[in-house]
């Protein structure tokens, strides 16, 4: 499913306009990224958590060169998914 997907089955199912539907969509993926750019976890029960993770500093290896390069540090966004999702699925 992509963005326009879901915008069109939130259309139906909250029965919004698909303008209404993508506006909100936007302003929920924004609030995601404002709280995780802050370092807050987002939490939907029943759906799941997202969350900021760390990933180290590590040595990588070019693979065209075979020289070794150093990958910084990062923080990256993670999902865990809640019972109510996993349930759902299986």
């Amino acid at each position: 499913m992509n963005k326009s997907e879901l915008i069109d089955a939130i259309a139906d199912s909250a029965d919004i306009s698909k303008a209404a539907a993508g506006r909100a969509l936007d302003a929920a993926v924004d609030a995601v990224k404002k709280a995780l750019k802050k370092g807050d976890m987002v939490t939907l029960v029943g759906f799941g958590s997202f969350y900021v993770g760390k990933r180290a500093a590590r040595t990588g290896r070019n693979p065209r060169t075979g020289a070794s390069i150093k990958i910084k540090a990062a923080k990256v966004p993670k999902f865990r998914a809640g019972k109510g999702l996993k349930d759902a699925i299986n």
